[in-house]
């Protein structure tokens, strides 16, 4: 008896044994300190697609021309990030770019991503791609987009086309869902009687996609990261991410505005006018927060944070790119001193880039003039030192003093935001 037990004791010890180092290589950064850019926004010299139709047809908005030409500076970009110590590079992979035409593959175009992904893996850093961030090719278009059952099938191909090509990724099946959503509406790919066809079809390929990434990429992790809405995401959240919380292996969060009492600026996201939006970087912590709670088993990632300012003029208010930075990045220690399972941060965007339609909102680290700079030098704001600073310490340092103080009852997450808000002098994490 006592020999069998000691052989069930033996046993159960070399399982936890196997088991532990498993469990802990399954994620291959302590933290995920990253950048983040798109496709269709940053490389240039785009082909045929739903967007590359609606700006050629459109009046009303800024020329894409070359937008800031990642496409032929990529090396430039990755180096860029990697000097600022951040060790995860977000991109997309464009679907129009590396299949024009139905069942037509570029092989030159696929060769163009490897050297991307090699680059970022030459830097010591991890790709984060992306696979659909709200751009599709024309063909897909001329068939009613993601309204037409068919391209589930055709977007799974994509996929495997993609993902058999690399490993061990943090991978982004379709960038915030409902925002996506709302931009095919906006440019007349999709008419609201549609809306649930869209729903069903994009639910549908993001949970096979999630199943075919783990088939052929067993270390991989997958999501598709949902925008907050201050306020809403208990009613957005039923349209794609509810339908899909049991494929994914973190929640991917992109968190840029908040509402409060004494803050309804948000308004201005009606117009475009982003830039007077004032920030509320403590409606990072209620937004993780917020996940935490209605996700509780999934780590929690940032995807997407930053600010935006007016043709890279300073903003009315003050408020600096490097201090919300700063302050935002102080939230999110706050966040995972306080238990939230926080593994990563995205600063949006490692360039200025074309907001879907503008040059004039800058969200980049190094600033780029697009529509008057021929040569689009990459110009290094002040947050680039504040990042590299953030990223070498793990974070901003113990008592640090916040660069904007939180808003009154926030409506981030109400009633919890107002009720329970943050304590900006508790202790903050070391984010490693």
């Amino acid at each position: 008896m006592l020999r069998r037990s000691l052989a069930v004791v033996l046993v159960v010890v070399l399982t936890v044994l196997a088991w532990q180092p498993a469990q802990a290589a399954a994620w291959s950064r302590a933290f995920y300190w990253g950048v983040a850019t798109a496709g269709y926004q940053s490389e240039g010299s785009a082909p045929d697609s739903n967007w590359s139709r609606y700006v050629a047809r459109s009046g009303g908005v800024d020329p894409y021309g070359n937008a800031v030409d990642f496409r032929h500076r990529y090396a430039e970009d990755i180096q860029l990030a990697a000097d600022m110590g951040v060790n995860t590079f977000r991109f997309s992979v464009e679907w129009a770019r590396v299949q024009p035409r139905p069942g037509v593959w570029d092989e030159q175009e696929l060769a163009y991503y490897d050297d991307v992904v090699r680059h970022i893996r030459d830097a010591g850093m991890t790709p984060m791609i992306t696979l659909n961030h709200w751009v599709y090719p024309g063909w897909v278009a001329d068939r009613g987009g993601f309204a037409d059952p068919r391209t589930v099938g055709d977007f799974l191909a994509f996929t495997e086309k993609v993902v058999q090509r690399y490993r061990n990724v943090l991978w982004v099946t379709f960038n915030e869902p409902v925002a996506f959503l709302s931009q095919e509406l906006k440019i007349g790919a999709l008419n609201p009687l549609q809306i649930p066809l869209w729903q069903a079809d994009v639910v549908l390929a993001h949970r096979r996609a999630y199943d075919l990434i783990h088939r052929l990429d067993p270390g991989a992790k997958v999501t598709s990261n949902q925008a907050f809405y201050a306020g809403f995401n208990p009613l957005t959240d039923l349209v794609v991410m509810d339908q899909i919380r049991d494929k994914l292996d973190f929640v991917g969060l992109d968190y840029y505005y908040g509402v409060s009492l004494d803050n309804l600026t948000a308004l201005n996201a009606i117009s475009g006018d982003l830039w007077k939006i004032k920030l509320q970087p403590e409606g990072i912590y209620d937004a993780l927060r917020y996940y935490a709670n209605r996700y509780p088993n999934l780590p929690l990632y940032i995807v997407e944070n930053g600010m935006p300012t007016d043709n890279a003029q300073p903003r009315e208010d003050g408020y600096t790119r490097e201090t919300a930075l700063r302050d935002s990045i102080f939230w999110v220690q706050r966040a995972k001193a306080d238990g939230m399972n926080v593994i990563g941060y995205n600063y949006w965007s490692i360039t200025d880039n074309y907001e879907w339609g503008s040059y004039r909102p800058r969200f980049g680290l190094y600033t780029v003039d697009a529509l008057t700079d021929p040569s689009l030098t990459r110009r290094p704001t002040a947050a680039v030192p504040a990042y590299r600073d953030a990223i070498a310490n793990g974070g901003v340092p113990e008592g640090y003093r916040l660069g904007q103080a939180p808003a009154t009852c926030s409506l981030v997450d109400f009633p919890l935001s107002c009720l329970a808000p943050p304590n900006p002098s508790g202790p903050l994490a070391h984010l490693g």
